[in-house]
């Protein structure tokens, strides 16, 4: 029986072999309704197939993936009818319109009547293909097609949507427009949203999770895995180039600052003191400098970066 809570995917130690190959080796998570999941990994990391498994297109090895309560395996008919599953490159029927198109999606997936036409023009307004409705499919621009495989994916209003890269291929106000959808319809719904936008992952998720080589090697809010980038709570300073070294020296002998990196342009110098621990540094940085009498012209603390926390994360693998 489907389970009506809080969790809609519930995925334990998902594996995917191909011969001797694991390309998902062991993947658990989950994404709660009303919740954003970013799903982030380098190519070839694993991500379209853990994706491809979830929605039931592809068998695991080992491992359970459940959608509502239903599990992949056992109740493949109950986890499709329950996602909206927009796929890596978005394979549409090229000979047909968007309208024809979305009706048939309508009711391949058991709409009738009233509903049917309803739900199909909710998704034609919502995504904006009024214009494009007559044409065919295989002359639209890749923005149309994205946002089309986008609508046949909420055409049935799916309690979980998986999307494989739903921005790809937009423009700066087209992929505003779906961040903005998203957010709209989030509340009852649990949506994993693959992406390579580290942007994406501030602008609509709530959570996220990177893995590589198949493998799960971080998970957090954006905030809490900011919180694991190398520059968290640096503190950048910007003064004369003639205060420059005697700053660096100050600063980097006190027992709060691992190292400081100093980085000359013009009469200026930029230092950046990386604390020890990620602990706050801002305050007792200038007052010490203020205590020397060293001038400086800015001071500002680096919240950390979600690039630098992927790369942290997967170079270390690769390099290990």
């Amino acid at each position: 029986m489907a389970d009506t809570g809080a969790r809609l995917v519930d995925v334990d130690c998902l594996t995917k072999a191909f011969g001797s190959v694991a390309a998902v080796n062991g993947v658990s998570f989950h994404v709660n309704r009303g919740e954003v999941l970013g799903f982030l990994g380098p190519n070839g990391a694993g991500k379209s197939t853990t994706m491809k498994m979830i929605t039931g297109y592809l068998s695991p090895t080992s491992g359970t993936a459940r959608i509502g309560g239903a599990d992949v395996r056992t109740e493949p008919r109950a986890v499709k009818s329950r996602i909206g599953y927009l796929p890596e490159g978005a394979p549409l029927y090229g000979d047909m319109t968007p309208e024809a198109y979305l009706d048939f999606s309508a009711r391949i997936r058991g709409l009738k009547g009233d509903d049917r036409q309803r739900r199909v023009r909710d998704v034609i307004a919502r995504l904006q293909l009024e214009e494009v409705l007559h044409r065919r499919i295989e002359t639209l621009s890749k923005g149309f097609k994205r946002r089309l495989g986008l609508a046949q994916a909420l055409v049935h209003d799916p309690e979980v949507l998986i999307l494989d890269e739903p921005t790809d291929g937009l423009d700066p106000n087209q992929k505003h427009a779906v961040r903005k959808l998203i957010a709209e319809i989030k509340t009852d719904k649990a949506i994993v949203i693959s992406t390579h936008l580290l942007e994406e992952v501030d602008a609509i998720c709530d959570r996220a999770i990177i893995i590589d080589h198949g493998v799960l090697v971080g998970e957090g809010t954006p905030a809490e895995l900011r919180a694991r980038a190398e520059n968290h709570n640096a503190v950048a300073l910007a003064l004369p180039m003639q205060n420059g070294a005697k700053a660096a020296k100050v600063i980097g002998a006190m027992p709060e600052i691992a190292r400081v990196v100093p980085t000359a342009s013009g009469n200026m110098m930029t230092l950046i003191a990386y604390p020890k621990d990620h602990v706050f540094a801002a305050d007792i940085v200038a007052a010490r400098l203020r205590s020397e009498g060293i001038d400086f012209h800015e001071l500002h603390t680096e919240a950390g970066r979600l690039d630098l926390v992927f790369r942290q994360l997967t170079i270390q693998r690769q390099v290990a």
